[in-house]
């Protein structure tokens, strides 16, 4: 479903060029889970950016559900995003003056939705990830946990083909942490294609797959067959 090969990011902070990512191949079927994992500095952020079309690779190819990314305009990078990518933010990012309800419907009224489907789909996502009865409070007035499951409702509004979480469970206690991978975990189980960055092992250890990744490059790859 998604294809990176030979894909580098550069960024040039004065006369200094740094390299994020290096030479990364990359394939991901679609269903699948993945964990992103690595130091801070490894290159994880760069590679999520650039898996969610909010960055562009400085070199090599990427591919994402038949659609060469690399070269796209900007407005049409969003209309992309839009339509093939849900994210989940460790800090949630939610509006704060805007209801649960509101914050689900916001992708939907980018996307040219008619209001009342966008109203009758958001409904729909906040009461599959538990939070019918939560739908017209703020998220002052939510848990961490409870904000996290509206910013996993949101990243599903425009059914997306691949669900990108970035330290989804890194703001969370323990407990509320473990019901946000649980739901995670569910909708993969539903087909829903994941990648999740995270420091965590024992996260990384329930998906399918890990990668692991160190000075802008691929040094690990559990899916990857032995050699000979």
């Amino acid at each position: 479903m998604l294809e990176l090969q030979g894909v580098g990011r550069d960024y040039t902070l004065g006369a200094t060029v740094v390299r994020a990512l290096d030479a990364v191949d990359l394939q991901l079927a679609r269903g699948e889970s993945l964990a992103l994992l690595g130091p801070s500095g490894s290159g994880k952020s760069t590679l999520l950016q650039v898996l969610g079309c909010l960055d562009q690779p400085s070199r090599g190819s990427y591919r994402l559900d038949g659609v060469e990314v690399s070269g796209l305009h900007r407005n049409e990078l969003a209309a992309l995003r839009c339509r093939k990518v849900g994210f989940v933010f460790q800090r949630f990012h939610l509006m704060p003056r805007q209801t649960a309800l509101q914050n689900v419907m916001l992708p939907l009224r980018f996307a040219g939705v008619e209001p009342r489907r966008q109203r009758a789909r958001a409904e729909e996502l906040l009461a599959r990830v538990g939070l019918a009865d939560r739908m017209r409070h703020r998220p002052s007035e939510l848990s961490g946990g409870q904000q996290q499951r509206v910013a996993v409702a949101r990243a599903l509004a425009n059914d997306p083909c691949i669900l990108l979480a970035d330290e989804p469970t890194g703001n969370l206690d323990s407990r509320a942490g473990e019901e946000v991978l649980e739901l995670l975990l569910e909708l993969h189980a539903a087909g829903t294609t994941l990648v999740v960055v995270t420091h965590d092992e024992e996260l990384a250890g329930r998906m399918q797959g890990i990668v692991r990744l160190h000075d802008g490059r691929i040094v690990a790859d559990s899916r990857a067959k032995p050699v000979g």
